[in-house]
């Protein structure tokens, strides 16, 4: 289905399926096949995807289990919120090999003779934020793998590099695990806010430029970050599974995907909208 060239072409597919711990709950796997324990983009798209027309949901807002939490989403003027919960530091839990519970912020790492700073953030899944000075000099194609493969992140990374652009303002590219260079990473822009604000770069509230649009983040005083953006469909079809198709039963979590269904994967076919 990801592929671009013989499918739809998609940074990933989410499975809406239902929930005994919340008004329904979000799968979602990368363009590689492995699944991600959340996404934040993928979380507005499928917000709009489930509020759009009262299509299934009457309210404005409901509540989402995903394979990292079960985080609340509403939708206003067309722009989704979602409450994305509380940023981890504690390299353990991020995970980053080798540094225990220590908190990385602007922690040397060496990545292909070159040594960077990183701080790691995880949103549910693990984050690598660069700053960097000038970031149309970043060769994302090339570095981007090499980041995400590192041997210090044993469940592999999702890397961004970012430059400061602005007061509150972040210009940021991202290479995602299992999908590569993508035009945007919702969790990822949070990442970025917080490693922003740790860093000093700054304060609480902070706008994320990103190849695909704008993100605004909010780090609130309860700790969890909120983020706003669009999410807009581009497309509705119907895609013909292979009688072979399964779908993992546990989590097997390995980032951002767009791809909206609801069917079950014992169907041969499928209605989807694509976001």
């Amino acid at each position: 289905m990801c592929d671009r060239h013989f499918g739809i072409g998609a940074d990933g597919v989410i499975y809406v399926l239902s929930s005994t711990k919340a008004a329904t709950r979000m799968r979602i796997f990368n363009a590689d096949g492995t699944e991600a324990e959340m996404c934040g983009n993928g979380l507005r798209c499928f917000a709009k995807y489930l509020l759009s027309g009262s299509k299934f949901f009457s309210d404005d807002a409901l509540s989402g289990e995903t394979g990292a939490a079960i985080l609340t989403v509403s939708m206003k003027y067309g722009l989704v919120t979602v409450d994305m919960g509380e940023p981890i530091f504690a390299a353990d839990e991020i995970p980053v090999d080798g540094y225990g519970s220590q908190k990385l912020i602007g922690e040397p790492i060496e990545v292909d003779g070159v040594t960077y700073k990183m701080t790691c953030v995880s949103m549910g899944n693990p984050h690598c934020v660069v700053f960097v000075k000038d970031i149309a000099s970043v060769d994302l194609e090339k570095i981007g793998r090499k980041f995400e493969t590192h041997k210090i992140f044993p469940r592999k990374t999702n890397t961004e590099f970012v430059q400061l652009v602005g007061k509150d303002k972040l210009r940021m590219r991202v290479w995602e695990r299992g999908s590569g260079i993508t035009l945007a990473c919702g969790t990822g822009a949070c990442a970025t806010a917080v490693a922003a604000n740790l860093n000093g770069l700054t304060g609480k509230k902070s706008t994320v430029v990103l190849d695909g649009g704008e993100l605004e983040i909010d780090w609130r005083e309860n700790n969890h970050i909120f983020m706003t953006g669009a999410a807009e469909k581009v497309y509705a079809g119907e895609f013909n599974f292979p009688d072979t198709l399964t779908l993992p039963t546990t989590s097997t979590a390995s980032t951002d995907a767009t791809t909206s269904t609801t069917s079950t994967p014992a169907k041969k076919s499928t209605f989807m909208d694509g976001f």
